[in-house]
Formats: structure tokens, C-alpha cells, sequence
């Protein structure tokens, strides 16, 4: 997609589709990586990456331990935000709204796709919390992994998330830093669309 199709776009979910599609197509590492914003109750912020999982009506999916830094604060204030930034493409997408948690069915079913070390880790890991060493990671995955011989159950820590969008803005790169930017925003369940100043 071109400028062009982020003027002319009605609505913001099959346009970032379309450029999710060609960030997959293009970009060589992790196109579905986004920095993910949260904050604590009085306010201060924190980011880190994740990976999108899940586009839905209901928003943006991802996963992640409910007791580490990012699971307490959306614990505590449920909005976040997040940034895709696709540097070879030069776009940009910011998306911002409420965070809830999604269903543990579909929690379960995310994390038994994923490889077997991944799931030893993510049971393993006291994620946010002080380590005193490598080694003591290393021997708590090892404890998983004779605890488990077989299955490894989802741990009712991790979870599933989702981000239902009320602002998505595209950003596009100019050339003099004029670059084009295009915000969509919820009002009464409809998408209003409106150029920004870059």
C-alpha cells in the first residue's frame, strides 16, 4: 500500500491488514513486533516489546505472564497502547485503548502451539522479578521439564490479552520530515478519519 491507500481508506483495521500483510512479506525480523505501553495507576509509564498474535473484531491479541511488570499494571489500569514500526517500510501504527483479558480457552490453545521450550520458560519464569543468575533460570527450567515429561500445562499466570482500539494512527515517511499521518478514532462505534500535521 501506498500513501495514496491510507488517504483513501474508510477504515483502519483492513488497512493495517494490508500493511501487516507486506510488513510479513518485507520485513526480516519479527514484522508483528510492537512496543507495548502500560502504565501504573498514578500514571507511570513503562514499554517493552511483544508480539501480535491475534487480529479480531475484538482488537489487538497478545500474551504474556499476568504477574510481570506489564500483567500488574494493566492489572491495576487497563489502557495501553501500542507502536508497530516497520523501519524498511517507513510506516508507522500507533494503537490506544482498553486492554481486557481474553478467554482462557484461547489462552490454552496459543500457548500448546507454541514449541516445548517455550512452554518450559514460560512456566519457569518469574518474569519481572530479580534473578539472582543464569544458572538459577536454567535449573528452574530444568525442574519444569522433569516435572512435565509429557504436557506442559498453561499456567493460570499466563494469559492472553486484548487491545480494543479506540485511536489507530498510520504514519507514512516524507521526504523533509513532512511526513503523512492519518488518525482514525471510535465515536459512538464509527470511525472518524482525519489528517494530522506530521
Amino acid at each position: 500500500m501506498n500513501m495514496i491507500d491510507a488517504e483513501t481508506a474508510a477504515e483502519p483495521i483492513a488497512l493495517f491488514r494490508a500493511w501487516m500483510h507486506e510488513a510479513e512479506a518485507k520485513e526480516p525480523n519479527d514484522p508483528n513486533a510492537a512496543a507495548l505501553a502500560t502504565a501504573t495507576v498514578d500514571g507511570a509509564p513503562s514499554v517493552r516489546m511483544v508480539l501480535l498474535k491475534g487480529l479480531d473484531e475484538r482488537g489487538f491479541a497478545f500474551y504474556t505472564n499476568a504477574e510481570s511488570r506489564k500483567g500488574v499494571e494493566l492489572a491495576a489500569n487497563p489502557r495501553a497502547a501500542m507502536c508497530f514500526h516497520w523501519k524498511s517500510l517507513r510506516r508507522q501504527v500507533r494503537v490506544e485503548g482498553l486492554v481486557s483479558e481474553l478467554p482462557e480457552t484461547e489462552a490454552d490453545a496459543y500457548f500448546h502451539s507454541r514449541s516445548r521450550g517455550s512452554q518450559l520458560g514460560a512456566v519457569a519464569s518469574r518474569q519481572s522479578r530479580p534473578l539472582a543468575g543464569r544458572q538459577a533460570l536454567e535449573e528452574r527450567v530444568r525442574a519444569v521439564e522433569e516435572r512435565c515429561p509429557d504436557d506442559v500445562s498453561r499456567p493460570d499466570f499466563w494469559r492472553g490479552y486484548v487491545l480494543w482500539p479506540e485511536r489507530i494512527e498510520f504514519w507514512i515517511n516524507g521526504a523533509d520530515r513532512l511526513h503523512d499521518r492519518f488518525l482514525f478514532s471510535r465515536v459512538d462505534s464509527v470511525w472518524v478519519k482525519e489528517r494530522l500535521y506530521p
